[in-house]
Parts: C-alpha cells; sequence; structure tokens
C-alpha cells in the first residue's frame, strides 16, 4: 500500500565554510519535501520535558529525502529537529519551535 504525505515543508541543511578572511559562515540550503504532520506523543512530550526539550510538532518523511537536517520549516515557522526516528522507509522527525529566527 502506497502512503502519500499531504503536507509541504522544507528540510534546511548548514554548511560551514571558512572565508579568505579566516571567518566561518554558515549558508543553509532549504530543500522541499513532501511530509505528514502527526502529533507529539504524551510520553515523548514528558520524556522530552524532563531534559529541557520542548517537542511541538512532529513530521513524517521518507527516510530517503532527510540526511540529517538539523532544522526544518513548516508554514513560515522555523523548527529545530530534536529528535529522529528511523521508521525504515520512513523518518519521524520531532521538533521545537525557534524562537528567534
Amino acid at each position: 500500500m502506497t502512503m502519500y504525505f499531504s503536507d509541504k515543508i522544507e528540510l534546511i541543511a548548514i554548511t560551514v565554510t571558512e572565508n579568505s578572511m579566516g571567518d566561518m559562515i554558515e549558508t543553509e540550503t532549504e530543500t522541499e519535501v513532501f511530509a505528514n504532520k502527526r502529533s507529539i506523543r504524551q510520553s515523548e512530550f514528558y520524556q522530552a520535558a524532563a531534559t529541557g526539550l520542548r517537542p511541538e510538532i512532529m513530521f513524517e518523511v521518507w527516510s530517503e529525502e532527510y540526511s540529517n537536517q538539523p532544522k526544518l520549516k513548516y508554514n513560515n515557522k522555523l523548527y529545530t529537529i530534536i529528535r529522529t526516528y528511523d521508521k525504515g522507509e520512513r523518518t519521524e522527525l520531532v521538533c521545537q519551535g525557534l524562537v528567534n529566527n
């Protein structure tokens, strides 16, 4: 059975390079992929809160499209990916909103 994802997110990769002055420059690259928005499980919420994290939203994406990007954007809001769970052909991305963009 083929499952279709109904939401669009932008996975954000960060590359750090050194310029001619020796400064470290971060460059973000966004890749749009389809995903399914999911609710945070209650157990997930409490486990993360115990370590100071505040999971807000979870997305499920195709594993082949996820390459350890640390952030994503959904509906023009930035999130940091605080945990991933590889389920074979799909990967869950548990996210926390970024306060300062």
